[in-house]
């Protein structure tokens, strides 16, 4: 009969030839090939442990059946039948953690993340629901003690967005914002509205993990640079010097803008992380589009134009709709204190990366 730990051979074959790839000459000298392979090497550790683990209880449980088989000394022989049912709990254990560790992880999960922020429909409103969206994941960052750094803002008449986008960095930073990729949904009673009448605005959201120059490599012969004028509120010119930067990828047709810098440099660096992190989503998305939908890496993530949440103030109630579960205390959670939608949301996926690694 077939076991789980039988899922570790070709793992741990993978990890030991990493390591022996590490130390030959060619790969010591070759930089981007260390870091490819020290990546991948940190991705299996914890699976080599839990294999070492393994094979030391499996010989602590074959030397205490042979201390039970032999016989001759009746009390050694009870200590080691107790220790035998440690060892066998202890195993037990291991296999679970074992089914837990193999659940497939999103190799994005631990990187700096690009976060678009859209008004949709609603006008006004929804400009002004993109500004809440993107103060309570301001806030989200702060109490995770992330950076935020805004790349790009167009500002709408009332205050609000009609775009943001800002880049987060922290440990774990994709992990937890991936789930708000999608369309956001708000009800409310706008401050303008006289009659009280409940209005219904959207804002998209889209979450770009950060790559950096050995993810994406572009030929600079593939770039066509525009430098312009930052335009302020209403359209004025907000700086004599030209440092806005506009950056369109030819071979893909992507095309990037930065102007919140006072520096071209900067903006040109800002410009450069937006566009290697729309190319980068856009290769990942071929690469999920070859295989099936249920096995996507990003389980719990949506597409652009799926309906993922809805915030209903008048009933202080917020729904997600992947989970089909509702959260209550709507001013708290849109100060930042999200975490228990998206731990719920994490859950969700564990369980389901669980069940398709338990089928496979």
């Amino acid at each position: 009969m077939a076991s789980i730990f039988d899922k570790l051979e070709p793992v741990i074959k993978r990890y030991y030839d990493i390591e022996a790839s590490m130390a030959t000459p060619e790969v010591a000298t070759d930089f981007e090939k260390i870091q490819e392979l020290a990546k991948e090497r940190a991705s299996l550790e914890q699976l080599a442990g839990i294999s070492r683990q393994h094979v030391k209880l499996l010989r602590d449980k074959d030397d205490l059946a042979a201390i039970m088989q032999e016989g001759s000394d009746p009390e050694l022989a009870d200590m080691a039948r107790e220790e035998l049912d440690g060892v066998e709990k202890a195993l037990e254990d291991l296999g679970q953690a074992l089914r837990v560790a193999l659940i497939p992880t999103n190799p994005n999960d631990e990187r700096d993340v690009i976060v678009e922020i859209r008004s949709g429909t609603g006008g006004d409103e929804a400009s002004l629901f993109a500004s809440d969206l993107y103060r309570a994941y301001t806030r989200y960052a702060q109490l995770h003690n992330w950076k935020i750094d805004v790349m790009d803002t167009s500002p709408s008449t009332l205050g609000g967005f009609n775009k943001i986008v800002f880049e987060v960095q922290g440990k774990g930073a994709f992990s937890r914002l991936k789930f708000e990729r999608g369309v956001h949904r708000v009800q409310r009673i706008p401050d303008t509205e006289t009659q009280g009448r409940i209005h219904t605005s959207t804002a998209t959201v889209v979450v770009l993990p950060e790559a950096d120059e050995v993810d994406v490599k572009i030929n600079p012969e593939d770039l066509r640079i525009d430098v312009f004028h930052a335009g302020g509120h209403g359209g004025q010119n907000v700086n004599k010097v030209a440092t806005a930067i506009r950056i369109v990828h030819e071979r893909s047709g992507l095309t990037v803008v930065c102007q919140d810098e006072r520096s071209q440099h900067k903006n040109k660096t800002k410009a450069m992380a937006m566009l290697r992190a729309r190319i980068y989503e856009a290769e990942e998305e071929r690469k999920a589009a070859e295989m099936s939908q249920n096995r996507r890496a990003q389980v719990g993530t949506a597409e652009r134009s799926e309906k993922i949440r809805t915030y209903n103030y008048p009933q202080d109630r917020i729904t997600d709709h992947r989970i089909n579960a509702n959260f209550h205390g709507m001013p708290k959670i849109m100060d930042g204190y999200m975490d228990d939608i998206i731990d719920a949301l994490t859950s969700w996926e564990e369980e389901r990366a669980l069940s398709e690694a338990a089928a496979s």
